[in-house]
């Protein structure tokens, strides 16, 4: 299995992000890589992360603290279209929580999905996330809680 690891948006990998989409019947579940960078340019406490499998770029992640509740955030998560189906997926979110873990970890760890979404509410739950029971702008608020 390849090593996944989370690397900085630079100059050098920017525009490979911008370029990774998600498969055309995904589309409505997840907002361009482009608009979840700038949306990273207005809130200093989010991080964007390109998603690498050994030196390969195969997804994006944007994640970051919400500063009113103190819970870490998975704002954003997709595997590239032509990466999908590789195995990536798990231990792409693994990484991303053992990265919020060790940088600011507080009580839990929440991400949102769309309705419909059930390969990304399956990948959730497979990880331990599980349904808060909220609605946040119309997508299911999950968390995932460490004793």
């Amino acid at each position: 299995m390849a090593t996944i690891r989370l690397e900085p948006i630079t100059e050098e990998n920017f525009r490979p992000v911008l370029k990774l989409k998600v498969r055309d019947d995904q589309t409505q579940f997840v907002a361009q890589n482009m608009f979840s960078v700038a949306e990273a340019y207005v809130h200093p406490d989010w991080e964007p992360r390109a998603i690498y499998a050994d030196t390969d770029l195969v997804g994006f992640v944007l994640m970051g603290r919400d500063s009113d509740t103190g819970h870490d955030w998975i704002i954003r998560f997709m595997i590239g279209a032509e990466h999908q189906g590789k195995g990536y997926s798990k231990p792409a979110l693994l990484a991303v929580i053992d990265h919020l873990k060790h940088k600011s970890y507080r009580s839990e760890i929440r991400l949102s999905y769309v309705p419909g979404n059930a390969v990304a509410e399956k990948l959730y739950q497979k990880v331990g996330f599980e349904a808060t029971g909220e609605v946040e702008d119309g997508e299911i608020v999950m968390r995932l809680v460490e004793a």
